[in-house]
């Protein structure tokens, strides 16, 4: 992935805000028909790279599509579509966020192709593309196949939008369906915030706005943030039920529920500096409150420069308890004892005023609930930010 790295070093140069907004990113290698794409899956904004096709781009090439993909997440575009027609909503993004890129291929697509002016949002231009009466289905084209003039939908030599496709790859949009939009957005509030920080709180001047709105204080109280980043986590198995019919066979064949079982680890910082009862109290009852509801396997370790004290709960022995300790913080610790862990923790929530070394890097989703004076101690994670009641 060493040309993808060059692509990162450069915008960071040339573009830091960008830069830095994609090693926040999870990575993965992609075998698709396109060179990358990006999608939020179970919470975690994630690049997913072609490497053989992504490198038969020129460097600016690579660099635009870079740029490309962060805005689709700026736009929350994966997670807005709900409800639309794929292939024509994922035409209407990039119709949005082309026009503003410079470098991009030059087969790529712009609003001019289909007779329309540069500037419009997503919905805007699906409104224009999808015919309102002739939705189609959700796969395709909204466009029915009804017989239409050769020189596209409305004539004039305009391009056809069933024969057209998108630079990077929507597919992986599908992923993000199982995640709430709320705790997609504080994801995201996150991310930028971390991409202000190391770019000297400079963010390009066509994306200042979306940059704006997505950092407005959260109107969403810090327990549902708490109670949807739970909701995606420890998704394991699933069981035949004659309680929802099979999407293609009726009631031939009984429908297929997936079973939702929470395998946490919680990490509770002891240290002197979140030394706030209160504070851990509300948290501990929230968070049983939530597991109290579900099948649910968690385990609290009590840390401070280590791990002090481990305690493992299921759904229905779950009760609040306390654990005073001191000390100062190493926040590695916890991830080293979630490693050792059998089975492995679908995620990490731990609460901590971040301050302390923590690792470079790690494979578990990870929410950083952080006492209101907190600091977010790395770029990967997401972060909630809570009050003492």
């Amino acid at each position: 992935m060493n040309t993808l790295e060059n692509t990162i070093i450069r915008l960071l140069r040339e573009k830091p805000f960008y830069g830095h907004f994609l090693l926040n990113l999870r990575r993965e290698t992609a075998t698709s028909s396109h060179g990358a794409g990006v999608t939020i899956r179970d919470g975690v904004p994630t690049l997913a790279i072609n490497p053989h096709l992504f490198e038969q781009y020129t460097p600016n090439e690579r660099r635009a599509l870079m740029e490309h993909l962060v805005k689709h997440l700026l736009h929350l575009h994966p997670l807005r579509r709900k409800g639309r027609n794929r292939h024509d909503w994922d035409i209407a993004c990039d119709l949005a966020i082309n026009p503003g890129i410079d470098g991009l291929p030059l087969d790529v697509l712009r609003p001019e192709q289909f007779g329309l002016e540069p500037g419009l949002a997503a919905e805007e231009y699906y409104g224009l593309l999808v015919p309102p009466f002739d939705t189609g289905n959700l796969e395709g084209s909204g466009y029915g196949d009804g017989e239409q003039d050769d020189l596209g939908a409305e004539g004039q030599g305009r391009a056809d939008v069933r024969d057209v496709n998108t630079l990077d790859d929507h597919t992986l949009w599908d992923a993000a369906d199982s995640t709430p939009l709320a705790l997609a957005q504080e994801m995201l509030r996150s991310i930028t915030r971390d991409s202000l920080r190391g770019s000297d709180g400079e963010a390009p001047g066509d994306i200042q706005g979306v940059v704006a709105d997505l950092l407005r204080p959260s109107a969403i109280p810090w327990q549902q943030v708490l109670r949807q980043f739970m909701a995606t986590a420890g998704r394991v198995g699933r069981r035949s039920t004659w309680m929802r019919e099979h999407r293609r066979f009726d009631h031939i064949t009984p429908g297929i529920r997936k079973r939702h079982r929470l395998n946490l680890l919680v990490g509770i910082d002891v240290s002197d500096s979140t030394n706030c009862v209160e504070l851990r109290e509300a948290f501990a009852r929230e968070l049983l409150q939530i597991a109290k509801g579900r099948d649910a396997s968690i385990t609290v370790a009590y840390a401070n420069s280590r791990v002090q004290r481990v305690e493992a709960f299921t759904s229905a022995t779950c009760t609040v308890g306390r654990y005073d300790g001191g000390g100062f913080t190493d926040l590695c610790p916890l991830f080293v004892y979630a490693r050792t862990m059998h089975p492995l923790p679908a995620a990490v929530i731990y609460l901590t005023d971040g301050i302390g070394p923590a690792p470079e890097e790690m494979e578990f989703p990870t929410l950083w609930v952080l006492t209101a004076d907190g600091e977010k101690p790395v770029p990967w994670g997401a972060e909630l930010r809570m009050a003492a009641p």
